[in-house]
């Protein structure tokens, strides 16, 4: 890791990467506090809101349990109604008033800050991000919990980074970091977690290779500190579904390409209720998580199961099964639910429904399967695991994080196969649309990146792959009058000129700016020969130098042309290179690049 080696050796060495290390533990402390801390709150608040006073009380998955005894309040449809807008209301008002960068999904927000900001977040996001999620997803509002927890983790790093005045570049994978850790830690998944937080920010399969290690290492730590709290093992209890049979791979293209069908129908619908809320001018931002909230009360009334998380819907279609009509109304409710709470400015996470939207869809496909030929589908839950890796992969581009996410929630490696067929068709199909709209294409298009790729850029640029724009120009003999010059000057465009011996060695060189103190000297003009004015002190390049070391040598004493000489002798004048070639070179390789990305 660049971080821990760059420029140190020996005892140097082993400190800067203690100190780093001991950062990232920081880091992985605070996120797994974090999470704990909003693990409480939504357990208190699905209680105290959701059972209590709409006697509401969907199982939760198996990783996890009530902290509260369960009330014995009977089920009143018309409270479940109107409490998201309720919720709605109060989010909007504490997002709009001390935090507006906090509304949506924080997951998307991070990912800004990453590629925009130099990986600042102001430091009473998380605190905001995580009151008002918490708010809204436990009054029924339906949305995940990586989006504030990511932020949690990635606000505190942002923060720390600040404090300790450290470069644009180390907050960033700071940032990061923060963000493994928080995922990782509640959905009980620090691998993936690690790699979610180098996947996500682009939408080519690339990882941003400095992260790894710095969110590997808090991720470890925040998953340690959170289970100790909560207790070992995944969030989901799966059976030990086996891939034993090819022809079953057929029924998983199909279930890819309903996903991916799915997921590009939850990025219209979300980005269009968006698009819709943000349309209403005349009604103040605060009041819109309200409209959202109860548009999804209005869903929630009739299908309250695709209210709030949903996670035990999923526990219980991959341990006993759930109806069709059941696990298909969950998946398209759910994404107009969590259109309508996050969308309209509420405040949580698109994962988490994601996981559960593939999962019900990927339960339909199997279920069907199962009964068109029991004898290739035999276990339709088996889909349902897929499901939830093909359509998080579909709509967010981070094939191989999702897989390992899936896997390490269900506790179930077995799927692996399928799960990465599934994946990479959700891909390569998928890669037209996103749910995160501030990853960019690549490393490339990474604001993040700009001046490193710009020197990568340059240094494989050779000047001998510029020959055919470097200027043959006239020669100025050393011994010519400055009479003489002036009416050869009169007579150019040229700005920079070399100045030759008698045996048309280079000995000097000179520009239009350097004659300024000369030309209106009358007096003396006839008495001065060009090697008067000419430097000695010349700058050269040669074929074989890259670019950077050009721009530099032109930034050195702000020059715009440079003498291409020979390799062996630095007398003999191949020609002159321009600035504006050298840019305009890099520009056409840059345009290269993102043509072939």
């Amino acid at each position: 890791m660049v971080l821990l080696t760059k420029g140190a050796s020996g005892r140097e060495g082993i400190y800067n990467a203690g100190k780093w290390f001991s950062y990232f533990i920081i880091i992985g402390l605070i996120a797994g506090c974090g999470s704990i801390l909003f693990h409480y709150l939504c357990q208190l608040g699905v209680h105290y809101f959701m059972d209590f006073m709409a006697g509401y009380r969907p199982t939760p998955p198996a990783g996890e349990h009530h902290l509260l005894v369960p009330t014995t309040r009977p089920f009143n449809r018309w409270i479940l109604l109107f409490l998201p807008a309720l919720g709605g209301l109060f989010s909007g008002w504490l997002v709009y008033t001390f935090a507006p960068e906090a509304e949506g999904h924080g997951t998307d927000a991070a990912i800004d800050a990453y590629h925009n900001k130099g990986g600042f977040i102001r430091s009473r996001v998380p605190i905001i991000k995580t009151i008002a999620s918490t708010i809204t997803l436990t009054t029924g509002g339906s949305g995940g919990r990586e989006g504030p927890i990511a932020q949690i983790g990635a606000g505190f790093a942002s923060f720390l980074a600040t404090k300790l005045k450290l470069s644009d570049r180390e907050r960033r994978i700071m940032m990061a970091a923060g963000i493994g850790a928080g995922v990782g830690s509640i959905f009980r998944a620090p691998l993936a977690g690690a790699l979610f937080a180098s996947e996500v920010l682009y939408r080519d399969p690339e990882f941003e290779s400095d992260v790894i290690i710095p969110a590997g290492i808090s991720s470890v730590v925040a998953y340690c500190l959170y289970c100790l709290v909560f207790g070992w093992g995944s969030l989901f209890e799966s059976p030990d579904f086996l891939f034993r049979n090819p022809l079953e791979l057929g029924p998983y293209l199909v279930l890819s390409v309903v996903l991916v069908l799915t997921g590009w129908f939850y990025v219209k619908v979300f980005y269009g209720t968006e698009k819709l809320f943000k349309g209403m001018t005349g009604v103040p931002n605060h009041l819109k998580p309200a409209i959202g909230g109860l548009c999804t009360g209005i869903i929630g009334f009739f299908f309250a199961h695709t209210l709030a998380f949903g996670y035990g819907f999923i526990q219980t279609a991959l341990t006993t099964g759930l109806p069709l009509t059941m696990l298909l109304t969950l998946a398209i409710g759910k994404i107009f639910t969590t259109s309508f709470s996050i969308g309209s400015g509420g405040s949580g996470g698109v994962f988490g429904p994601s996981v559960v939207i593939g999962g019900a869809m990927g339960g339909v496909v199997g279920e069907l399967f199962h009964r068109i030929m029991p004898g290739v589908v035999t276990e339709p839950g088996a889909f349902v695991i897929v499901g939830m890796a093909g359509f998080f992969t579909a709509v967010s581009n981070t094939p191989i994080s999702t897989i390992i996410f899936v896997s390490e929630m269900t506790n179930s490696y077995h799927l692996l196969l399928p799960s990465l067929l599934v994946c990479s068709v959700c891909f390569l199909l998928g890669q037209k649309f996103t749910i995160f709209e501030n990853q960019v294409k690549n490393k490339v298009d990474s604001p993040a990146h700009a001046g490193e790729f710009m020197v990568e850029i340059l240094q494989k640029i050779r000047v001998k792959d510029l020959m055919h724009v470097v200027k043959q120009v006239p020669h100025v003999h050393e011994e010519m009058g400055f009479m003489a010059f002036k009416r050869f000057f009169s007579e150019t465009k040229q700005h920079y000129f070399p100045v030759m011996n008698k045996e048309d060695r280079l000995v000097g060189i000179f520009s239009s700016t350097d004659i300024r103190g000369v030309i209106f000297l009358k007096e003396v003009e006839h008495l001065i020969v060009m090697r008067d004015i000419a430097t000695t002190d010349i700058i050269t390049t040669t074929p074989s130098e890259d670019l950077n070391m050009v721009l530099q040598k032109f930034t050195q004493k702000n020059i715009d042309s440079l003498p291409v000489v020979q390799e062996t002798d630095h007398g003999v004048l191949i020609g002159m290179l321009d600035r504006r070639a050298v840019i305009a070179s890099y520009n056409l390789q840059v345009e290269r690049m993102k043509t072939r990305g």
